[in-house]
């Protein structure tokens, strides 16, 4: 199935909690959306390859994807060598995204700023027909990246989406990952993104973007490239020309 945005995630719910809020609003636009997870999680502290299996599946219907693909490379190795970008070349592909969004490479944790690149450098090389995979050669429109958990300067976003409309779906598919989130009941160590306040501060990190744009809740997001307006008074106000 061709994908009009594919979003690239390290690790099953990355994605959900750093850009679900503009997935759902892509599938409430009509959109044609998926999630190419890099692997299957299988070195997190807690939950098992089979919670996450279902888990990932529960929150792709919430975000409303049409399509979730898992390339199983190795969780915390992810970017070790050349068949770990030659999966995702391939994956690009079969997919065929106008628009690719991947983490940024300004990340806490190691998977993240390697995702990054490996998909940076796969969306350009998915182009070239003398790269051999499975499906024809095929290039995305646009690179997006969004950003995730970092310790350092924050990246400067190029645009913020308002996604006050899909907010409360956002935190839906984050909650469904189950075992990675706080539960009072799981005699699993705690971890960074189980503490109870962190849920607390995913929101609070959606109301301080949301503000800089006048709205409720807010995702940021970078490109490289510099934007072409053709018309800037249309673009500003959504006035049509």
């Amino acid at each position: 199935m061709k994908l009009d945005v594919l979003a690239v995630s390290p690790h099953p719910d990355d994605v959900e909690l750093h850009c679900g809020g503009l997935m759902v609003r892509f599938a409430d636009l009509g959109y044609v959306t998926g999630i190419v997870d890099m692997s299957l999680g299988e070195k997190g502290t807690r939950g098992t390859v089979d919670d996450r299996r279902l888990e990932a599946a529960a929150a792709a219907k919430v975000l409303g994807l049409s399509e979730r693909l898992n390339l199983e490379l190795p969780d915390s190795r992810i970017g070790a060598c050349e068949s770990h970008r030659d999966a995702l070349v391939d994956a690009i592909r079969r997919f065929q995204p106008d628009l690719l969004l991947v983490p940024h490479e300004v990340a806490r944790h190691p998977d993240h700023g390697a995702t990054a690149r490996l998909a940076r450098d796969a969306a350009f090389l998915a182009g070239l027909e003398k790269i051999e995979t499975d499906h024809p050669a095929f290039r995305p429109r646009q690179l997006v990246f969004y950003l995730t958990h970092h310790r350092y300067q924050e990246p400067r976003p190029s645009f913020i989406v308002d996604i006050s409309s899909s907010f409360n779906r956002k935190i839906e598919a984050v909650k469904a990952h189950r075992s990675q989130f706080h539960d009072p009941d799981s005699g699993e160590p705690e971890t960074y993104i189980s503490r109870p306040e962190f849920l607390d501060e995913v929101e609070a990190q959606s109301r301080y973007y949301g503000t800089l744009i006048g709205a409720r809740y807010g995702e940021p997001f970078v490109v490289r490239e510099y934007l072409s307006i053709d018309d800037p008074l249309a673009h500003f106000t959504g006035r049509a020309g």
